[in-house]
């Protein structure tokens, strides 16, 4: 994915459309918390699960092919070859692609359980 910054797009307009491309991939239980405030990483994570590596890596493409001409582009991933986390910074927005079984064990949703949700449908 190509490294360009994003900074002309609102986070939450990004938060959105990564969580809408996400969908279109058919990732599930997507969430989208505001974490203004109470992390200095970022202002939204995305949240979402996949049902395999190679679907967690069907998702990132789709966020590429989909996002990048909007100019909305990740500026680092971790995880991408082989794992059950993948995670995009996309700057102002981070996110967290995983596995059914990674998301229960790490628990984001409970770890940032201050963070307002917001909607994205």
């Amino acid at each position: 994915m190509a490294k360009k910054k994003t900074d002309n797009i609102s986070a939450e307009i990004k938060a959105r459309r990564i969580a809408q491309v996400a969908d279109e991939a058919k990732a599930t239980d997507i969430v989208i918390l505001d974490v203004r405030g109470l992390s200095n990483v970022a202002d939204f994570f995305v949240i979402f699960t996949g049902t395999s590596q190679t679907h967690l890596r069907a998702i990132g493409k789709r966020l590429e092919e989909h996002l990048e001409p909007e100019g909305i582009c990740a500026e680092r991933i971790d995880g991408f070859r082989a794992t059950n986390w993948i995670v995009f910074d996309f700057g102002s927005v981070i996110a967290h692609a995983m596995l059914e079984e990674a998301r229960q064990f790490y628990d984001l949703e409970r770890l940032w359980g201050d963070a307002p949700r917001l909607s994205w449908q």
